[in-house]
């Protein structure tokens, strides 16, 4: 298997290092939060001479007897060197019941320095939120950039490779397999089996699993449209199917919980008023979105290029709402550090009608922050339209905005 280093996010872990606060990596099973914290175990090897570590993996049979907190401790309590060069690794810590306990424990006994992973946003609330308010430092990890893609295959950023990264996606197994359909997609509907039992059904006790697959089919095909729980309920309704809008709510939380979605919510240009009413979903992976539609990305095309935006937002740490100027829309208001982006997302500017619609929507915004109109593939002599920077996809993905 390729053993490639993501040195973005060990860059942006590195400093809490021998700090006395838990690193806790998060993200949608697959994405390569275990292959991150190995790679961060490595490093610890080789800056800190005799470092003891402890890797515990809760999804391998090596580890099965490790159930509860008490289990978790004296496992740990055993391997720890009295010198406190200790390291603790924990991958899927979740699997653990009330692993937390174990956590608070450890940490206040300065024992070890502790890192782990979790595929549940679940792991985040509750009692450990709870009992490790302001010691506990929380990490997003993402499916492949585009950027990452292109390093992770060895590819040149042209037309084709563009093409191979929306259709498959950015899981970084997908390096030791050949990027085709048929090897692809039977693989992520492995990934996609797995996330949906162990993330989503286990975790939040849905006993009605036709409804969630058909609901996630539902949430693929409407990606980057505005909708509703009420508007979902009464869709089904016209399908002979009933399902109150609270528990379409509960199915979206336990897929939001699980990272396989993104939930977008609206904002207002001016205050940053939220809208309660009306939201948006993405994918956090392309490759899963297009096995679950069946469908080629030519076919909706303009979605995958949201969701493909969306995740270069995400990826680079900004915070995302869809923009709501007056009656106008824009797909993408991200804020960062106290800096903002717009970004209007269209297959082609070229033609006059739809370049009056994305270029206008965006001068209507009276602020200095940068604005973009991302097309697919439009080639035009300068980049810069009344202080509009236009650019086509595969040079914005690989952008630092």
């Amino acid at each position: 298997m390729k053993y490639i280093k993501r040195d973005s996010y060990i860059k942006k872990i590195m400093p809490y290092i021998g700090k006395p606060i838990i690193k806790v990596l998060t993200g949608q099973r697959r994405v390569g939060k275990s292959c991150i914290m190995r790679q961060l175990c490595d490093e610890i090897k080789e800056r800190y001479k005799g470092a003891n570590t402890i890797y515990i993996d809760c999804e391998l049979e090596e580890f099965r007897h490790i159930r509860t907190s008490a289990d978790l401790y004296a496992y740990i309590d055993k391997r720890l060197e009295p010198d406190g060069n200790n390291w603790l690794f924990i991958d899927e810590v979740q699997e653990v019941d009330a692993f937390q306990d174990a956590l608070r424990s450890l940490l206040a006994e300065q024992k070890c320095d502790i890192f782990c992973t979790g595929s549940n946003a679940n792991i985040l609330s509750g009692e450990l939120a709870t009992y490790l308010s302001g010691r506990y430092m929380e990490f997003d990890i993402h499916s492949l950039s585009y950027r990452e893609f292109l390093q992770f295959n060895q590819l040149e950023n042209r037309q084709e490779s563009l093409t191979k990264y929306l259709t498959f996606g950015g899981m970084p197994f997908l390096v030791n397999l050949e990027l085709t359909r048929s090897q692809v997609f039977e693989y992520l509907k492995n990934v996609y089996s797995t996330i949906l039992l162990k993330d989503v059904v286990a975790k939040e006790k849905i006993r009605n699993i036709s409804f969630l697959e058909n609901l996630v089919m539902y949430v693929a095909d409407n990606v980057g449209s505005l909708f509703s729980a009420n508007n979902i309920s009464k869709y089904l309704k016209s399908q002979h199917v009933t399902m109150s809008p609270q528990l379409i709510i509960n199915y979206l939380r336990g897929l939001t919980n699980a990272y396989i979605i993104h939930k977008v919510q609206r904002a207002d240009v001016g205050g940053l008023k939220i809208f309660e009413i009306g939201e948006k979903y993405y994918f956090e992976d392309l490759g899963l979105r297009n096995m679950i539609c069946g469908s080629n990305a030519s076919s909706d095309i303009h979605k995958i290029m949201e969701n493909a935006v969306f995740l270069y937002l995400i990826q680079n740490g900004y915070e995302v709402f869809v923009g709501r100027s007056g009656e106008k829309e824009i797909d993408f208001m991200a804020n960062r550090n106290g800096q903002r982006v717009y970004i209007q997302v269209a297959l082609t500017a070229m033609d006059k009608k739809t370049g009056e619609r994305e270029f206008g929507n965006l001068m209507e915004i009276k602020d200095n922050y940068p604005k973009f109109v991302v097309t697919l593939n439009d080639m035009i002599v300068g980049n810069d339209y009344k202080g509009i920077i236009y650019c086509n996809l595969a040079d914005f993905l690989v952008m630092e905005i």
